[in-house]
Parts: structure tokens; C-alpha cells; sequence
């Protein structure tokens, strides 16, 4: 596995928009690093999104994916919070 650098963006929805004041981010990771480290980094920067962790759905190119799935560059990444209902 390459130390190369890759380059995602990350769509917001919920209240990872509200915390981020953004619709969108363009990060940068590691390749080959899991998507779920990209809701670990949005949580250390807001820790006020601890709670979302273990319940946040993760797609890659509006596909649902596994927290393990790799990122590749390029990628666009959806973090998918639950909508609470009424």
C-alpha cells in the first residue's frame, strides 16, 4: 500500500452540517484509509457529534458502504445521520 495522499469530499447533511456551518468539506486522507475515519476526524474537530458515531451511515459514490470500505481519491462520501421522525 502506497503513503500516497488522496483527496475526498465529503458531503454534510444533518447535524454534521450544522456543526461544520458547511454543506460540503474537501479533506484529505491517506490512501487506503477506512471511511469511517472520516466521521472519527469530523468527531475530533466537533466532539459535540460524538453521539452520531456508532449510528452514522456511510456511502461512497451514492453507494452504501461498510465503515472498513477503503477511500480512494477522487471519492465523494456521504455521512448519513438518522432522521428522527415525527
Amino acid at each position: 500500500m502506497s503513503n500516497s495522499t488522496i483527496t475526498i469530499t465529503v458531503k454534510l447533511f444533518a447535524a454534521y452540517q450544522e456543526a461544520y456551518k458547511a454543506s460540503e468539506l474537501v479533506l484529505e486522507f491517506s490512501n487506503g484509509t477506512p471511511v469511517r475515519a472520516v466521521c472519527d476526524r469530523l468527531i475530533a474537530e466537533h466532539p459535540e457529534l460524538s453521539q452520531l458515531r456508532d449510528i452514522t451511515r456511510f456511502g461512497i459514490n451514492l453507494i452504501f458502504v461498510e465503515p472498513d470500505t477503503p477511500l480512494q481519491d477522487g471519492d465523494e462520501v456521504v455521512l448519513i445521520p438518522p432522521v428522527s421522525g415525527g
